[in-house]
């Protein structure tokens, strides 16, 4: 029930913010390849950089190292959509993907690489963007919560230390790289 609530809250939430921000970014002047929000050439390789950038700088910040990220596929391919939510949902893939080869492995091992594959589909228009890693898995006893606000498989110490959050943006890298349980729920409503 509090699952349902959160989840009506939020793409609400979601759903006013894109309509104001459509609605002000008309009204500014015109941006290459934008129709308010919404980029009609948004590079998935463009936006997996700087997800990665973000977030192997929180893993360097928890952690002390991070894993490599390997981007393949098509660098070159482009569509519509609004580059803020595919970054934010990268971002929660990523930051889960790097802390949990981290945490398998052990600090200062020899960490195999995460890996970002972008693809498309030759007789439709599905854009899709595949994050790999050794990281372990999730059990299969948690597979059912991972969509469940507040559940994390992070331990609690990955919190220690965290930062203030900023009023001015939704997400940034002064946030906990895990533990909060609110990233791959809310990615699901970005998508």
């Amino acid at each position: 029930q509090c699952h349902n609530f959160l989840d009506r809250f939020y793409m609400s939430r979601i759903g006013i913010r894109v309509l104001a921000g459509q609605y002000i970014a008309l009204r500014q002047p015109p941006n290459e390849n934008f129709i308010g929000m919404v980029c009609k050439a948004t590079s998935p390789y463009d936006i997996v950089s700087n997800a990665v950038e973000d977030a192997k700088f929180m893993c360097d910040r928890k952690f002390g190292d991070s894993p490599d990220v390997i981007i393949s596929g098509r660098k070159d391919l482009t569509f519509s959509y609004i580059p803020d939510h595919l970054h934010y949902i990268l971002l929660e893939l990523l930051k889960n993907a790097l802390r949990a080869t981290v945490e398998t492995h052990g600090i200062d091992a020899d960490y195999p690489p995460v890996e970002v594959i972008i693809a498309d589909g030759n007789e439709n228009e599905d854009v899709v963007i595949k994050v790999a890693d050794e990281g372990g898995g999730i059990p299969r006893s948690v597979i059912k919560k991972i969509w469940s606000y507040l559940f994390t498989t992070a331990d609690p110490s990955v919190q220690e230390g965290m930062v203030a959050f900023s009023g001015e943006v939704d997400h940034s890298v002064d946030s906990p790289l895990a533990g909060l349980g609110y990233g791959l729920p809310i990615s699901r409503s970005y998508a």
